[in-house]
């Protein structure tokens, strides 16, 4: 669909500009939902699916989300 936002980029700007008390520069918006879609396809996906295929489960659940969660989130901090 043409024309879709896929997500409020003024929201993103207020949001990353009040937790780091500093400008942001134009497109630092897409920067960060771009990171934000890498990390969510190729490391939070992968390892829930692993972690769902470790229980025994068809699929990927909230439950095996919540598991690999924290260890993921580690992997990518700074």
């Amino acid at each position: 669909m043409p024309g879709q936002k896929l997500y409020p980029r003024a929201t993103v700007k207020k949001i990353v500009k009040a937790h780091s008390n500093c400008s942001v520069s134009k497109n630092a918006d897409v920067m960060i939902f771009l990171d934000y879609m890498l990390f969510m396809q190729n490391s939070l996906v992968k390892e829930a699916s692993i972690e769902a295929k470790k229980g025994g489960e068809r699929g990927i659940t909230a439950r095996s989300v919540k598991k690999v969660t924290a260890d993921s989130l580690a992997k990518f901090k700074g």
